[in-house]
């Protein structure tokens, strides 16, 4: 059985990746490497505040992570919390593909269940 803990980190890392900008955001960070706010903020037609909310979800869902060098402020991706995440499709693809290998069975080998004279 699934922790209540790992059950609640699980939705706020789908949560946070749920939406486009933050989805573009996470997958820039993962080309390019760390990059600041404002670099990240000019490839979307949207101001710096509303780019730097995007940022804050992806922070509190641990996505990715802030560290400072002098003066400016760079944003990394932190690809651990994505193994939750990879673990729990797994979980998924091993059910589907039980029950996908039983129903091929079931249709390979159909019992006789004409009339018997």
């Amino acid at each position: 059985m699934v922790e209540r803990e790992s059950r609640s980190d699980l939705s706020a890392i789908l949560k946070a990746a749920s939406d486009p900008t933050r989805r573009a955001i996470l997958t820039m960070l993962a080309q390019q490497g760390p990059l600041r706010v404002t670099d990240i903020a000019r490839q979307f037609d949207m101001s710096l505040n509303s780019v730097s909310k995007h940022i804050k979800v992806l922070e509190n869902a641990e996505l990715v992570r802030r560290r400072t060098e002098w003066r400016e402020h760079l944003i990394e991706v932190q690809m651990d919390p994505l193994s939750a995440v990879d673990e729990w499709f797994a979980g998924l693809r091993s059910i589907w593909a039980l029950r996908l290998d039983a129903l091929e069975t079931a249709l390979e080998d159909p019992k006789d269940d004409g009339p018997v004279s």
